[in-house]
């Protein structure tokens, strides 16, 4: 992550809009950020924190959603915003926030409340734009978020290193660093796996102890095939070595065939043996067979050689001949080349007195090279009048400009003051388009205000036009519902006094003789009652008085409806009114149409302000070109008068020098054609004589090499000569001989190949036979060894499902153990776990150690070699163990505990504490890449030569291309750290000033 720059607009101490250039800063790679106490160094800091995460670390955060970072120095109308533009992850983004605003009514008196806006951006590299991301400040967070792979917790700590927690760190218990180790690493995963190991360690035991029964049971069944014969173990369902003693158990009756089958196997190994022997000696016989034919070869190979030797050595003579030859070469082609050099010169040289006049066509080079001076000499007076020429040329030209120029100045002129003419007519309209939309801004601010309410007046209606449809239905539901149950009770009343009218015939159905009657309690019943046609018996009694009862209930439950019905279009009535609902719908589509028209022209306003700004811009470039045309028009005057003068003086030289010709060129070409034709005849002609000369001499010293290399004549030597192909299969021959003779005489030397040739011949065909007859052994032995193993299945059968029983448990059983044992090791309760720490514990431990590691590599330099921080594992009381962190001192050797060190050496620890920690945090969120660092306070209790040792570890961080920034007062570090941002404190609020490296 690397930031580019920061603007702040009336945030924390801030009243105006201030910027930071990071990219200016971090040119240095280490920037000084100071100011005096209260100025707002940590807003700064604050406002890269609030960019990112839309909220600053710590209680300055306050308890108004964002409104307390509101400056108190800001003007009403202006509104707080922070800006970022960083890279992180190779992307580069521009983050804009602004926390919620409680500004002052457009109209009347009173405040409204704006609510939090967040914008997200990334620039198009390829297009050169800034494109819009999104606008929601959940997206923008989440993305942010991602991209850093920290939270805002990490990031304080990890970017905004605040040195005086890590001097609490260095000085906390155990409990405290875990704590904040807990926070930063967020290790709560791991007291997630522990409560998930504890839940798999007791449903595995309970899965163990019902595969144990089931295994005794099957060895009972065992102990019956075996008539009693097989003794069981005495242990328990889910107790250590139950399936060992029963597996040991079944084995004893298996032991004899076991040892039938180790008979076999090794016979079966010991026929592998000799097939293995037998396939080695016919290897070793092939091998004797392969090298005696390569003997025979090779001795064929050099009968040849002999039959062409006498064509070697001629070949050899004719090639020592060529390279004799090749010495005279050099010679040939230096007198070839001198002889056709002396052909050209001569050739030129007759050119050249062609074009001469008479009477120089037969001086010799000296007069010709004499005539050739005397016309240079002449042709070098006349270059005086030729610069007058030109320059003569070039005020004409310069005079011919002056004159486009004032044309060009005049019509500029004119097109500006024309312009300018209707410049305030413009400016009106422009500024009553910008009025215009700010009114509409302000029209649709307030018909938004109302398109809620309106909607929801407009939502009630229509419920209440439906609660009333809906009352109308249920008044109708309870009348039926009425009439059904006085319906219902007058048929079960008129049952009832059916029954009871009938009630004799129904007693006299229940008398039995010599028993008393229910009524009169005679026994006997000389003429009991009859039932008539259509008697009413009790069950149709009950189910008449049922079917009142469900009639009534029905009635009940329909006027509970009807009354919550009239309830809710009551309430419905009091929320809409009584104003009709397409009246209402009305309404609320002519404020839509008047929200939406307001809301299209304030979407000009803008546009409007950037054509205002755009004419006002135009107004200042016309005026300025206005005076700039005036300014270049006085110039002009005064040069025009320069040009005219030193146009006659140069016209008057001009007409000495150009005599009878037209001009001063013309009688320089003519001048100019003379000295060239000239030069050119003395050049051709001492060409031509010298290389006369050295034909002359390349036949002295051909005639020198042909005798030297051996040759009668220069004929000769050339006759010796071959070209390249010849040359080349020449020697392509003469190689191909060597080689073939190297080739044999090497294999005839070698060793191996010599002594086949003297041992008797190779017999593969009966090795061959030996390697037949091992192998149909072996397979004699495997037969048996597959026999006896068929014999030991045979045996295995009674005890096969006890042994698929023991199979099936043990995945489980080892299952139970491992997670027993891991459920032990992560509770820290497990007598393997020696410090008995838990699996979080441990974690953190281990991140504290790497953190030491990495803070020990700074400490050591800061420190000069003296300090080493490591941690330790001990338990200190009932503590938490693993989480100790110790200094070493290697001045006296010994290991101390961190609250001992001095102000300025806990600064320093505390440093490389923080330092370290934050590359951990960084490779532990993903290994994003943080190349911008701060460091708050804490360089006031160093001396001079630590100060200067911890700036260097600071420093040193830019080899990796980060930028650190230091947050402090000390007046010393204004002299050693040149970027600085200083915050400047003043009644009307604080500013920055921003100074460079240079």
């Amino acid at each position: 992550m690397r930031l580019h720059r920061l603007a702040v607009t009336a945030f924390g101490p801030f009243g105006g809009t201030q910027t930071v250039d990071f990219d200016e800063l971090s040119s240095a790679g280490l920037f000084l950020l100071h100011g005096p106490t209260g100025a707002g160094k940590t807003s700064v800091l604050d406002a890269v924190c609030y960019a990112l995460y839309g909220s600053v670390p710590g209680a300055r955060q306050g308890g108004g959603q964002g409104t307390a970072l509101r400056s108190d120095h800001a003007a009403p109308m202006t509104r707080t915003e922070v800006t970022l533009d960083l890279t992180v992850a190779g992307r580069r983004l521009e983050v804009t926030r602004q926390p919620p605003w409680e500004r002052p009514k457009k109209r009347g008196t009173g405040t409204t409340l704006d609510k939090a806006q967040t914008w997200l951006r990334e620039y198009d590299a390829t297009a050169g734009i800034w494109k819009d991301l999104s606008r929601s400040h959940q997206e923008i967070g989440e993305e942010i978020t991602q991209l850093l792979g920290m939270s805002r917790e990490q990031f304080c700590q990890v970017v905004l290193l605040p040195q005086g927690d890590f001097a609490r760190f260095l000085r906390a218990d155990a409990e405290a660093r875990g704590k904040l180790l807990g926070r930063l690493f967020d290790t709560r995963r791991f007291a997630d796996v522990e409560k998930r190991l504890a839940e798999r360690r007791r449903t595995t035991e309970t899965r163990v102890r019902d595969g144990d029964a089931e295994l005794l049971a099957d060895a009972h069944r065992m102990q019956q095939a075996a008539d009693d014969a097989m003794t069981l173990p005495e242990l328990a369902p889910g107790e250590p070595g139950l399936a060992e003693a029963v597996l040991s158990a079944a084995a004893v009756a298996r032991t004899t065939a076991r040892e039938q089958l180790t008979v076999a196997a090794c016979r079966l190994t010991s026929a592998e043996a000799a097939q293995a022997a037998a396939g080695r000696v016919l290897d070793e016989v092939r091998e004797l067979a392969r090298l005696q034919r390569r003997h025979a070869d090779a001795r064929e190979r050099a009968a040849g050689l002999e039959q062409g030797a006498e064509a070697y050595r001629e070949a050899q003579a004719l090639m020592e001949r060529a390279r004799k030859a090749e010495t005279v070469a050099p010679a040939l082609e230096l007198r070839e080349a001198a002889e056709a050099e002396h052909r050209r010169a001569a050739a030129a040289e007759a050119r050249a007195r062609a074009l001469l006049p008479d009477a120089l066509a037969d001086a010799g080079a000296a007069g010709l090279a004499a005539a050739a001076r005397r016309a240079a000499e002449e042709l070098g007076g006349l270059d005086s009048a030729r610069r007058a020429e030109r320059r003569l040329a070039e005020l004409l030209d310069e005079r011919a400009d002056l004159d486009r120029q004032d044309r060009a100045d005049t019509d500029l002129l004119q097109d500006a003051q024309g312009w300018l003419d209707g410049w305030e007519e413009r400016r009106t309209a422009l500024q009553a388009g910008v009025d215009s939309a700010q009114q509409a801004a302000a029209l649709a601010e307030q018909l938004a205000a109302r398109r809620e309410p309106a909607q929801q007046r407009l939502r009630a209606a229509r419920m209440r036009d439906q609660l009333a449809q809906d009352a109308d239905r249920a008044v109708d539901r309870v009348r039926s519902a009425r009439d059904e149950t006085l319906r219902a009770k007058q048929h079960w009343l008129e049952l009832k006094e059916q029954r009871l009218n009938g009630i004799a015939a129904e007693l006299a159905a229940h008398l039995a003789d010599g028993e008393p009657c229910a009524v009169c309690g005679a026994t006997e019943h000389p003429a009991p009652a009859r039932k008539v046609a259509g008697h009413v018996d009790r069950e149709a009694e009950e189910r008449a008085l049922t079917a009142y009862q469900r009639a009534d209930e029905q009635r009940a439950d329909a006027e509970r409806k009807l009354g919550d019905a009239r309830e809710a279009l009551a309430a419905a009535t009091a929320e809409a009114g009584g104003t009709p609902t397409d009246r209402l719908a009305e309404e609320a589509e002519e404020l839509e149409e008047r929200y939406a028209r307001a809301r299209d022209a304030a979407a000009e306003l803008h546009a409007a302000r950037e054509r205002l700004r755009h004419a006002g811009q135009e107004h200042e470039r016309r005026v300025t070109a206005r005076q700039e045309t005036a300014v270049r028009s006085a110039s002009r005057v005064g040069h025009r008068e320069r040009l005219d003068r030193e146009r006659a003086s140069l016209e008057e030289e001009l007409d000495r020098a150009r005599g009878s010709l037209d001009s001063v060129a013309a009688r320089a070409a003519q001048l100019e054609r003379r000295t060239a034709l000239l030069t050119d005849a003395a050049d051709t002609a001492r060409a031509a004589e010298d290389t006369a000369q050295r034909l002359k001499d390349a036949d002295a010293r051909l005639a020198d090499a042909a005798f030297r290399a051996g040759f009668e004549t220069p004929q000769a030597a050339a006759a010796a000569l071959v070209d390249r192909a010849a040359h080349r299969e020449l020697q392509r021959r003469l190689d191909a001989w060597q080689h073939e003779e190297a080739a044999v005489r090497a294999v005839l030397a070698e060793a191996d190949t010599a002594a086949a040739a003297r041992a008797p011949q190779a017999d593969p065909d009966a090795a061959q036979q030996a390697a037949d007859e091992a192998a149909r052994r072996l397979r004699d032995a495997a037969s048996a060894h597959d026999a006896a193993q068929r014999r030991c299945a045979d045996l295995d059968r009674l005890s096969a499902r006890a042994a698929a029983s023991v199979r099936r448990l043990a995945p489980l059983r080892e299952e139970y153990d491992r997670v027993a044992r891991m459920a032990g090791l992560t509770a820290g309760t497990s007598a393997d776990n020696e410090r008995r720490m838990r699996l979080e514990s441990y974690v953190l431990a281990a991140r504290l150690e790497q953190v030491a590691a990495a803070a020990t590599v700074r400490l050591r330099r800061m420190s000069s070699g003296r300090y080493t921080l490591v941690h330790s594992d001990d338990r200190t009381g009932r503590g938490r163990s693993g989480l100790g962190l110790h200094v070493v001192d290697a001045w006296t050797g010994r290991e101390r505990d961190t609250a001992t060190l001095s102000g300025g050496e806990t600064f320093f620890a505390s440093l490389a504490l923080a330092l370290g920690l934050a590359d951990v945090v960084t490779d532990e969120a993903g290994g994003v890449r943080l190349d911008t660092l701060f460091i708050d306070e804490g360089f006031g209790s160093l001396d001079d030569q630590t100060l200067d040792e911890v700036l260097d570890v600071l420093d040193s961080l830019r080899e990796r291309d980060r930028s650190v920034g230091i947050v402090s007062h000390v007046a010393d570090l204004r002299r050693r750290v040149h970027a600085q941002l200083e915050v400047v404190k003043g009644r009307s609020g604080s500013t920055l000033r921003q100074r460079g490296a240079g």
